[in-house]
């Protein structure tokens, strides 16, 4: 017996070589045979994942040289005795630390959801008797028996099918069922889409039944190797984790490298070894941003707000601001670009044609005459009538909107002739159904016998050249077969899937229906072309990616003809693209698919191991890659771009837990709406940073200054202490509710390896450092020149500190827009931390115990004046920075 490895063609082989290849027969194992079975292949079921190691993952908060250097700050200001610095420390790494953990856990479910999607009891032929067993104990060789409402229970090589249709839309995203015959496929490379002659573990039967030979199971299973991908993708770390990374160690190099060199020249111009630990420890706490690790998970969860508010929920914090920075959109097409429900666009009654209103499985619309009156349409309503009664489906009415129970084309047929008035009831009264013929694929038709009258007549409906072999006037070539193959083809290149309708007069005496019956003296109606209809809004929000330098990626399961004509409709492909199919890719070297995705927009016929590896390829370009999908073919590619975004009502729990993000109305348009919204929280982080950073810079220049020039230094390591805790305390994290710059969707997505910190900020940086320096050292040294004692001059060097501080929050409001073009009360959390900073430095001033604390002294009012004066020049110096960069055009960022 063979080994049933995944790699095996068991599509190519025919039905009898399957079952010697795996020594069984048509009667199945027999119980023994089974029993062995099981010992050699294990059970039937998908491997549970290795226990979660919530040690590492708990350590793996704290692996990051920022939180070391705030570990070591929040031990030596404690020793200092500054508990409430110490504590607020502590307490931003714990938080930050818990939040981290808990997504990491949630991160590893995908597997466990999996595993719920396997069948718990499978009829099967052991010994030739039917018998129920437990899944989880099937076994290659078994022999299972299918019927329509069950799961797959293992990849199966069908045997015998009668009229069998499997939803495979988990696995290849298509929306019809596929239907499947055991005839013997020669072709290589096929996708299981196109594996007609199997069943895959997971998959449903929609109709029909059949009996299959269990050639792969567990592990070896399509979907056991997309839980093994899964798995062995990892955690993918999103861009703003690495460049937050990235930028911890450059400012822990910096601060240390900064405090080592003040520590040192304050030795080496005399002054006490104590007092310079202190000055050079109180500087580094100054200088370390240790508020940004705050700041960054505010800024995330006000986005993870906001984009609630645009039906796009965030399970990841970090794939809120990595949806703002994305390159590309891989999207599926089924749900997410179009509407997933089959709807009849064009019609052609014979003679004239006819253009559908409206979308979806809502009745609302119109059937208009494609120019001129269309005040004729008794032709129309016949083949309509046709569609609607020559049919086994439904339209009912399910939360609030309409859906069909049955085949979606078939429902189609209903709505179509819903909108042109025809009443179900009405007809199925005045055309009462008497037998019916089922449609097979063999046969490529269906048809009802109805009472009409005191006539009874046939309905079929089915493929245009089967039904053009049945009627006399299109048996022959002509001008109306003619007309219907060149209108068929027009309908098909527009994507449009084509059905043909024709009726025949029966005799009287008619009571069923037969193959016989239908074979010849039809009287052909026309066609409908139906296809599954783009979104209204997905148009707009493919447009809009398109100009905001992101490109669309269409990657689904369907039809290349189908998908390249949704997606020329969208404006993701143009006329002339061509799609490139699964089978091409499969043979396609790694550095040609890195070419090809240059100038292709659409695959086609993908299998989740094609769309990993295209995300993938896209990934080694350097795109930053988000990902939609709903099936748990879409779990890998989920998984392993920088961003997955499942679908909330159609996606499989298998996606959802692979994903960052779910959209809760399976909408591209919400993913559109969400790229605004992850761009301006990647700017609000900005917007901290450039707060942050020249401050603590200007804090080290001002104390190196004074070192060098031999006097006293301008405040005491306590008074660093307190400028860093009354002004980085509020005015940092106000700053993560910025409602964001109005052309934050106008401009093309940041280069994928431009830091946090663009060459504008470092530029701009140097220079507010040198202007809060230079002015907290002129006010401190102009009052000891005029006489001031040595604590008042500290006063005033503190207060203007603080006060530049204040107005530096206003410059980092925007990079490039003037701060008195924005609204002053547009961000109120911000004006209110100011308020509340400048009450704090009055009562340091000002309140005898903490004056004391801070060896602190009273202002008078010229002071203040001064210091207001002083510390407001870093507005205007801004400013006039900004006007020269968009007068000479040097507003980049990178």
């Amino acid at each position: 017996m063979e080994n049933s490895s995944p790699q095996r063609l068991w599509h190519r082989l025919e039905a009898n070589e399957t079952l010697t290849a795996l020594d069984s027969s048509i009667e199945g194992l027999t119980p023994q045979e089974a029993e062995a079975r099981l010992g050699a292949y294990g059970p039937n079921i998908l491997a549970e994942q290795d226990g979660i190691n919530y040690a590492a993952i708990l350590l793996g908060q704290v692996a990051n040289p920022l939180i070391f250097i705030l570990l070591i700050a929040a031990g030596v200001t404690a020793a200092m005795g500054e508990v409430i610095d110490s504590g607020v420390i502590i307490a931003i790494l714990v938080i930050n630390g818990l939040i981290g953990f808990f997504q990491e856990i949630r991160a590893e479910q995908s597997v466990r959801a999996l595993r719920r999607m396997v069948n718990p009891r499978v009829h099967v032929v052991r010994g030739g008797r039917e018998m129920e067993i437990d899944g989880s104990l099937l076994v290659p060789g078994d022999v299972v028996l299918l019927v329509s409402g069950v799961l797959v229970p293992a990849d199966l090589r069908l045997l015998q099918t009668v009229e069998l249709r499997v939803d495979e839309s988990m696995l290849t995203g298509e929306s019809l069922p596929a239907e499947k015959n055991p005839e013997r496929l020669e072709e290589e490379n096929l996708p299981p889409g196109d594996q007609r002659n199997m069943a895959f573990m997971g998959t449903i039967v929609s109709g029909g039944r059949a009996r299959g030979l269990v050639v792969r199971t567990g592990a070896s299973t399509v979907l056991g190797g997309i839980a093994g991908d899964i798995r062995g993708i990892g955690t993918v770390r999103a861009p703003i984790q690495e460049k937050i990374a990235r930028f911890g160690h450059l400012i822990g190099y910096v601060v240390m490298a900064a405090s080592a060199l003040l520590f040192m020249l304050g030795i080496g111009v005399g002054e006490s070894l104590r007092d310079m630990f202190m000055t050079a420890v109180a500087a580094a706490v100054a200088a370390v941003p240790e508020g940004l690790p705050i700041v960054v998970t505010v800024a995330l969860a006000v986005g993870v707000g906001r984009m609630a508010r645009a039906k796009a929920i965030v399970r990841k914090l970090p794939a809120v601001e990595t949806l703002g920075s994305a390159t590309v959109i891989c999207t599926d097409k089924t749900g997410t670009l179009t509407m997933n429900e089959m709807t009849v666009r064009k019609i052609f009654d014979g003679s004239r044609h006819w253009v559908a209103e409206g979308t979806g499985y809502d009745p609302a619309g119109a059937l208009q005459f494609e120019s001129g009156p269309d005040s004729d349409r008794e032709d129309l309503l016949r083949l309509l009538r046709v569609g609607l009664l020559c049919n086994e489906s439904s339209l009912i009415m399910e939360d609030d909107r309409y859906t069909i129970r049955g085949d979606p084309t078939e429902g189609a047929l209903i709505v179509s002739a819903l909108k042109a008035g025809l009443s179900l009831d009405g007809e199925q009264t005045a055309h009462p159904q008497l037998a019916l013929l089922p449609f097979e694929s063999e046969r490529g038709y269906m048809a009802t016998l109805h009472l009409q009258g005191n006539r009874k007549t046939l309905f079929v409906k089915g493929g245009l050249d089967r039904l053009m072999d049945l009627c006399p006037e299109c048996s022959r070539a002509g001008s109306l077969r003619g007309t219907l193959t060149r209108i068929a083809g027009e309908f098909a290149r527009e994507g449009l899937r084509v059905l043909a309708f024709a009726v025949k007069d029966m005799p009287p005496e008619t009571l069923t229906v037969t193959e016989k019956d239908v074979t010849g003296g039809m009287t052909f109606l026309g066609l409908q072309g139906m296809i599954d209809p783009p979104r209204p809004e997905a148009l707009e929000a493919v447009s809009g990616c398109l100009r905001s330098g992101i490109r669309v990626l269409m990657i689904t399961g369907d039809h290349a003809d189908t998908a390249l004509a949704v997606a020329r409709q969208l404006g993701i492909a143009r006329e002339g693209d061509q799609a490139l199919t699964g089978r091409e890719l499969a043979v396609m070297a790694d550095d040609e698919l890195i070419l090809r995705l240059n100038d292709t927009a659409v695959f086609a016929r993908i299998a989740p191991e094609h769309k990993l590896r295209i995300v993938e390829r896209l990934k080694a370009r350097g795109e930053i890659v988000a990902v939609t999908g709903d099936g748990v073919n879409d779990a890998p590619a989920l998984k392993a771009a920088h961003i997955g975004i499942a679908m909330g009502r159609t996606g499989t729990d298998v996606a959802k837990e692979a994903a960052d993000m779910i959209l809760a109305d399976d909408n591209f348009a919400s993913i559109y709406r969400a790229v605004g919204e992850g761009r301006v929280v990647f700017d609000n982080l900005r917007k901290a940073v450039f707060f942050l950073i020249p401050t603590g810079i200007a804090a080290i220049w001002s104390i190196l200054v004074t070192v060098l020039l031999g006097i006293p230094m301008p405040y005491l390591p306590a008074q660093i202490l307190w400028i860093n805790l009354v002004t980085n305390g509020l005015q940092d994290v106000s700053l993560a509710f910025e409602p964001g710059d109005p052309d934050a969707l106008n401009r093309p997505p940041r280069p994928p390896r431009e830091p946090v910190m663009s060459s504008l900020l470092w530029q701009r940086t140097v220079l507010v450092s040198i202007v809060i320096s230079v002015g907290v050292i002129l006010v401190y040294l102009g009052a000891r020149a005029a006489g001031a004692e040595l604590d008042r001059a500290r006063t005033l060097a503190m207060t203007t500190m603080v006060f530049f501080q204040f107005f530096q929050a206003w410059n980092s409001r925007s990079e490039t827009r003037s701060v008195f073009s924005i609204p002053a009360f547009s961000n109120p959390l911000l004006f209110g931390s100011m308020v509340l900073a400048t009450l704090a430095q009055i009562a340091a001033v000002y309140a005898p115990p903490l004056q004391w604390v801070f060896r602190t002294t009273p202002l008078s009012l010229p002071d203040w004046m001064l210091v207001l004066a002083v510390s407001a020049s870093v507005i205007f110096v801004v400013e006039i920075d900004k006007a020269l960069r968009r007068r000479y055009g040097i507003m980049k960022s990178s």
